[in-house]
This record gives structure tokens, sequence and C-alpha cells, in this order.
């Protein structure tokens, strides 16, 4: 976060940042960094597709101008997915890509010969072409209507738990994580000093645990489909495979 904060300067007219990191999970402070930005006359971009579906969000708190996320991780959904915040004040502005069913009633197909120049309201207009996905966007439509079922405090809490399980109990071999204020509680990066034994991301899939090789962390993100169980033998199979 300081960093970042250090970097906003007259420059800046756009900051892309996710949520947590990708590797380790780490945090950002997105509050800070969204008020500096727009004392800068910049927009914040956020990308949260390693953490929207599982992770609690606040809109309001952060005022984020655009925020997208991939269907396909935490939300549950398919692949080639995704979604669109756009803020209000943005929902009048002109699309990169420009597609005829982003165009003002285009939903009449009756009329589609008589072209417009002007585009559908609020942030449809930065659509894609062709969104109408009749395979994929049902599936889409229903794994968010199971997230909420869930509710995403409590896929939150389960997922933590787990992810505290992971962290403490793999430091005796010599690991480490971010630390849990720093870190999106379902997101685990593990990390050792002397950096990670080669292959361990293949020895582990060899003994049928899958997990991650991001940079210099072995990424472990459990979910609700995850249980004690899956965190023993994922610690029992890294204990084997650190010899």
């Amino acid at each position: 976060t300081r960093v970042i904060l250090e970097a906003i300067d007259e420059r800046v007219r756009v900051a892309a940042l996710p949520v947590c990191h990708w590797t380790d999970g780490a945090l950002l402070d997105l509050p800070r960094i969204a008020k500096r930005l727009r004392e800068a006359g910049a927009a914040l971009a956020i990308d949260a597709t390693q953490s929207l579906g599982v992770m609690p969000f606040d809109v309001q708190s952060v005022q984020p101008d655009f925020m997208v996320c991939a269907t396909y991780k935490w939300l549950l959904g398919p692949y080639s997915m995704g979604f669109l915040y756009t803020a209000p004040r943005w929902q009048d502005g002109q699309p990169i890509e420009h597609n005829w069913i982003a165009r003002k009633d285009s939903e009449d197909f009756a009329g589609l010969t008589s072209y417009r120049d002007e585009f559908q309201p609020g942030a449809r207009r930065f659509d894609v072409g062709e969104p109408s996905n009749f395979v994929l966007l049902p599936v889409a439509i229903e794994a968010l209507r199971q997230i909420q079922a869930w509710g995403v405090p409590s896929l939150y809490a389960a997922a933590s738990r787990l992810a505290v399980r992971i962290v403490e109990e793999s430091e005796p071999l010599g690991f480490h994580a971010v630390p849990s204020p720093n870190r999106a509680g379902h997101y685990v990066g593990l990390r050792r000093d002397e950096g990670l034994p080669p292959n361990l991301g293949a020895t582990l899939a060899a003994e049928g645990v899958f997990v991650s090789v991001r940079g210099t962390a072995l990424r472990v993100t459990p979910h609700i489909y995850n249980d004690d169980v899956d965190v023993d033998r994922f610690l029992d199979a890294l204990r084997s495979a650190m010899g």
C-alpha cells in the first residue's frame, strides 16, 4: 500500500489494482488508495477476480470507478465470462469497443436497420458484443444464486479457518505466509527463506494434492469444497515432500 500511495502523482490517470495479490493474498488498503487517487484526479479500476465471491467487499467504502471480475474463480462460474461494475459517474462514458448490441434500442430486432449513434443507457454501453451466451450465462447466474444462498461471510469464514491451519501447521517445516492482518483470509502463499524446493508442485501433484507455485510462493487457496481431511492430506504430502 505504501509503495502505491507514494507512486500516485499528477502523472497518474488510472490505477488498475487487485483486492489481494494473486501470489500470496497480500491485501491493499483500497479505501486509502482510492481516496488518494480521487485527490489526484485519477480513476481506480479494481480486478476483484482473486476475491469476489468469497471475501466480503464494500463498494461504498472503496468507491471504485470500475471493477471487473472473471467468473471462473471464486464466483464458481464458467471460463470465458466476466462481470463489470461501472460507477454512476462513468455510465455515460464513451466505450472503446463498438458493437451494434451496445447501441440504443438494439433489443428491437425489427428496427435494426434504423441505425443509432447513441449507446445503451448505463453500464450496458460497455458490454461486449453478443453477450447473450445461452450456455455459459445460465451457469454463471446459477453460481451467483448459490453463493448468495450460502452467504459470502459464511464462505469467507470457512475458507479462512482452513487457511489458518495451513499457515500454522506448515510453520514447523520452515514455511511462512503474509501475516493475517495484511492477508486475505481465504488466501495463502507459503514461502521459505531459502526458497521452495525444485518441483515441489509436481511432487505434491503426484500425491494427488494440487496447489500452485506462483513465483516464490506455494499458493494454497481452500474453498467450500475443501475440509479438514483435505488440509490433513495436504500437510502430510508437504511433510513428505520436505523430507
